[in-house]
């Protein structure tokens, strides 16, 4: 029997591969409530995941720079000298204008 993939959807609406090889293996079955994927069904829909997963990174990393910003500069307003303002709220954005 050739090595055998295959593609699904669980029935909770996670992305799945299930892999066999060899005699023994057996053909794989899919799990109760899954629903059978084509291997380009399931690398478009892996893809549009990834995708997703680095624009939420993304904007973690962009709000963690606008709270350190934020931080800054109420430091700054406070009267923290511009090296400790920087070290406690760590942020790391341009100097400021003299």
């Amino acid at each position: 029997m050739p090595d055998t993939t295959l593609y699904y959807r669980t029935a909770s609406g996670a992305l799945a591969s299930q892999a066999a090889s060899g005699e023994a293996a057996g053909a794989p079955s899919l799990p109760q409530g899954a629903t059978a994927l084509t291997r380009e069904e399931y690398e478009t829909e892996l893809a549009a995941v990834e995708a997703a997963r680095q624009e939420h990174a993304e904007d973690l990393v962009a709000a963690d720079e606008a709270n350190q910003s934020a931080d800054y500069e109420a430091l700054r307003a406070s009267g923290i000298p511009e090296a400790t303002a920087r070290r406690l709220a760590g942020f790391t954005g341009p100097d400021e204008a003299d």
